[in-house]
């Protein structure tokens, strides 16, 4: 059985939704992508263009990313955008650029910011989430995001999720391999070059270097079968008994 989300509660009573783009420069909202407003075959290709952005990125949209199967149907009306958005977030794209690359936090902070278009309230939210994760799976955890009140409320079944903040442009910037992890160690060296030398100087490596053929390679490999070695007998002529060793007729 699947276990209730914890409850959280936002920062302050009046809790807003922090900015993750640029910082707020004027009071205009963003420009809202709808179903109701697509009179056109363009206008429609620009709402499918701003969902793979919303869910994808802007660094992520290319064409071996786009799911052509759920396009053809959501422009023949056989799903919602709401469909569009929870399978593109459930593709196999989407798991190998995003979720196979984070932990079940910085997962819950992605998928919020794409499909909620908010950054969670707290690390409170992001430990519920990840028991979500940890319980349903990661498809599970779309779900509930998708058919969550909060989702309903905001963008319900016909409008692509957006950033629920005033600012100037939609587009934003937020890659699912930048986390705080990465940037700590972002621009340090990482290599300890006296073990480099070390292994540059090794019999191992110098050996890797020799020509194909050459019997120095191979000295490891002889040392290794360590061979017994079988030298003649010494033997003297006075200690042979030839009376013994010639044979005689009916001697069995």
């Amino acid at each position: 059985m699947a276990l209730p989300l914890l409850a959280y509660k936002p920062t302050a009573p009046n809790h807003r939704v922090r900015s993750f783009g640029i910082s707020d420069q004027n009071e205009d909202t963003p420009y809202i992508y709808r179903t109701e407003n697509v009179s056109s075959p363009e206008e429609l290709r620009q709402l499918i263009w701003a969902a793979y952005r919303q869910v994808f990125n802007e660094q992520l949209i290319l064409r071996f990313n786009r799911q052509v199967t759920l396009e053809t149907r959501l422009a023949n009306g056989s799903i919602t955008v709401r469909d569009f958005i929870r399978e593109l977030a459930k593709s196999e794209r989407f798991y190998t650029l995003v979720v196979g690359v984070n932990d079940n936090y910085r997962l819950v902070e992605v998928c919020l910011k794409r499909l909620l278009g908010r950054e969670p309230y707290n690390q409170d939210e992001k430990i519920a989430w990840s028991i979500k994760i940890g319980t349903l799976g990661f498809h599970g955890f779309v779900d509930a995001l998708v058919d969550s009140e909060e989702y309903t409320q905001n963008f319900g079944d016909s409008t692509v999720p957006y950033q629920r903040k005033r600012m100037q442009n939609r587009p934003f910037t937020f890659l699912p391999r930048y986390g705080e992890d990465y940037q700590e160690v972002a621009g340090t060296a990482t290599t300890d070059w006296r073990i480099t030398l070390e292994k540059f100087y090794t019999r191992k490596f110098q050996d890797r270097q020799l020509p194909e053929g050459d019997p120095r390679r191979f000295r490891d490999v002889a040392a290794s079968i360590a061979p017994k070695g079988n030298y003649a007998q010494r033997i003297s002529a006075f200690d042979i008994d030839y009376l013994n060793k010639v044979p005689v007729r009916g001697r069995r």
